[in-house]
């Protein structure tokens, strides 16, 4: 499902709660309080989190909610700080709301740690079992579900695609972020799905902002001809820095998403993450209205993924795109 991005005078109006909304159904209206949902995001700010924050709040609003009438949304911005992350989610428990929302591994492992009972619904989890979140996708039986936006294959398909732009590829950077618990899982894979096709991979880390040119330089000095990166909030948070450096290096960057393809990537091959929004609010809707479990919801998993080519950067990086790649693409910039 394709969803149309905002404009920033909607954006304005959706967060001031100025937006109109069909009444909720009787059951919900019984409540005497107006339910109040805690979200832990990764980045400073809204404005940093962008079209992700926007398409949860739109999310709720197509399903009859406006915020300060019949929800109370608490947003809290740790900016990539892992200390805040703790401080926050402690302080969002303690307002004992009726659900928790948190966007990347850091905060839903925040959160996780902070309470066993309210419920949490988890966006741009990679791996909620491994990361101790739920039992199993199917039955997740403890107080968390959400959307997952990671697979194995993933990686492997963006190999795939940036070897077929760049014939001679054989050196491949992956940028992580060791503070993250997902990030040994991406070498892993990423190492394995190389190898398969004949290519090398080398990984380098950057705890924060302040480390990507130390990172850049490095993959320079190592002769890398392209980069990969994977979900992650400091990464995300450094979308454009890390598009710029890579251009400026003559990388070709594959990205994960629409939102770090619109920073400048030369590709970006994955799941559709505002669909990732929209459906996490309909997983706390369930909660609020139906008296859902988290136990009883499945973690959803992408349905759909989307492909992206930048010609600008490929011509500035000397490349063609084959012809059959740009008519298998959801969206070519030219």
């Amino acid at each position: 499902m394709q969803f149309d991005h905002l404009k920033r005078r909607d954006f304005i109006a959706l967060i001031g709660g100025a937006v109109t909304a069909q009444p909720l159904a009787a059951s919900a209206q019984r409540h005497a309080r107006i339910p109040k949902v805690g979200v832990l995001w990764h980045a400073a700010n809204a404005d940093e989190e962008g079209p992700l924050f926007i398409g949860l709040v739109e999310g709720f609003r197509k399903l009859g909610y406006a915020e300060g009438r019949n929800i109370t949304l608490e947003h809290r911005f740790p900016n990539e700080i892992p200390e805040r992350f703790k401080s926050m989610a402690a302080e969002l428990v303690s307002l004992n709301g009726d659900s928790l929302v948190c966007a990347g591994v850091q905060a839903a492992v925040a959160l996780r740690d902070a309470t066993k009972t309210i419920p949490i619904i988890f966006m741009f989890m990679p791996d909620p079992v491994g990361s101790k979140l739920v039992e199993s996708l199917a039955k997740p039986s403890g107080n968390a579900t959400g959307v997952t936006n990671f697979g194995p294959e993933l990686i492997g398909k963006r190999l795939q695609l940036l070897n077929e732009i760049i014939p001679r590829l054989s050196r491949v950077a992956l940028l992580v972020n060791p503070h993250s618990q997902i990030s040994r899982r991406y070498i892993e894979f990423t190492e394995t799905a190389a190898a398969a096709r004949g290519l090398v991979s080398q990984t380098f880390e950057v705890r924060s902002l302040d480390d990507l040119e130390l990172a850049f330089g490095s993959m320079a000095m190592s002769g890398m001809q392209a980069l990969t990166i994977n979900p992650d909030g400091l990464i995300y948070q450094g979308k454009a820095a890390i598009a710029k450096m890579a251009i400026a290096r003559g990388m070709a960057l594959a990205a994960y998403s629409r939102e770090t393809f619109d920073a400048g990537a030369m590709m970006s091959y994955g799941p559709d993450n505002i669909a990732a929004c929209y459906r996490a609010a309909v997983l706390v809707d369930k909660i609020l209205r139906e008296g859902s479990r988290p136990s009883d919801l499945p973690v959803e998993q992408p349905t759909k993924f989307q492909y992206f080519i930048n010609l600008k950067v490929t011509k500035a990086l000397g490349l063609d795109v084959p012809l059959h790649l740009q008519q298998l693409a959801d969206e070519v910039v030219e």
